[in-house]
């Protein structure tokens, strides 16, 4: 397959708007190291699951998104970024049913226990009852956050259900990182997220919790225009720019990034490694090639995550 998707056209996309999936894999040349002419490097949204997991994530995508480049698990996930001159990693994971939160989170609080470079967060399901409990077990097993995901637990992120964890993570000061933009739109999902996920949703989960702060993936996609905005108004949210910038999925926004120009102190670096059917340095040779000023740069690859996450 060639180096680029299109992102032009309805080449990949059905009729109702929904991804053509699975999109093909890239043939892109994978660096060693992370590309020279960039600082240090923090990539903010990895992914560690148990094995058993992994290999449903793995099938799964390879039916209904994209073919898996590096299928690795998650010590040998750790061990490749490292070795490829990534200096930490903020580890993603998300509890797709409920009463395996508990599980997970402690599967991922012994791997960031027993590596330097890895910071890890916790998870939850909207059907759990003890959400609270379970984020406050987990914040005191070291894990400096909360990863939700709107499309995979079918829920919108104003789900009044929510309530009981966001203010869990507000009370003990740590960030919430949710998949609530509207992209990858696929049919495999029990929800539409197009109907589910909206900027203004977002919103009124900021003003409704105001001591909140909230991490957006994906730059948003696709309502990138309006999460820039967001951005703009108000310091309690962040957004990261994985898969948004490497020009991969076919989305009407060729270069979201220079939207979000203005308030670069609030993007954050993410990959979502091993979930990649590219390279795993694509976006980082973006970032190198994108002319930022210094600060900026030094911002986006590492600083802004150690601010978001006590680094």
């Amino acid at each position: 397959m060639s180096e680029h998707l299109t992102c032009a056209g309805d080449v990949f996309r059905n009729p109702d708007g929904s991804l053509r999936l699975p999109l093909p894999g890239l043939d892109d040349e994978e660096g060693a190291r992370v590309p020279d002419g960039l600082p240090p490097v923090i990539d903010a949204h990895v992914h560690l699951f148990p094995d058993r997991l992994f290999d449903a994530i793995f099938a799964w995508f390879h039916t209904n998104g994209w073919p898996i480049r590096y299928p690795l698990y998650s010590e040998d996930i750790i061990q490749f970024l490292a070795e490829h001159g990534v200096e930490h990693i903020v580890a993603l994971h998300y509890a797709h049913k409920p009463g395996i939160a508990r599980g997970l989170n402690d599967y991922v609080a012994t791997l960031a226990s027993a590596s330097p470079t890895v910071t890890g967060l916790a998870t939850v399901h909207p059907q759990d009852e003890d959400a609270g409990d379970i984020l406050h077990d987990a914040f005191a097993k070291g894990l400096q956050g909360v990863k939700l995901h709107c499309h995979v637990q079918g829920m919108p992120v104003d789900d009044p259900r929510l309530d009981d964890a966001y203010r869990a993570a507000a009370d003990a000061g740590k960030p919430m990182v949710i998949h609530a933009g509207r992209e990858p739109k696929s049919p495999a999902y029990r929800v539409d997220p197009y109907t589910i996920c909206s900027v203004d949703r977002v919103a009124r989960v900021l003003n409704k919790h105001p001591r909140l702060t909230l991490c957006v993936p994906h730059l948003g996609a696709d309502e990138f225009e309006g999460y820039a905005a967001l951005v703009r108004r108000s310091d309690r949210l962040w957004v990261d720019t994985t898969m948004a910038i490497g020009n991969y999925l076919p989305l009407k926004e060729a270069d979201p990034l220079n939207l979000f120009g203005a308030r670069m102190e609030r993007v954050l670096y993410g990959s979502d490694f091993p979930i990649l059917p590219y390279a795993w340095d694509r976006e980082l040779k973006v970032l190198r090639d994108a002319n930022l000023p210094e600060a900026a740069l030094e911002a986006v690859c590492a600083n802004n995550a150690r601010t978001l996450f006590g680094l």
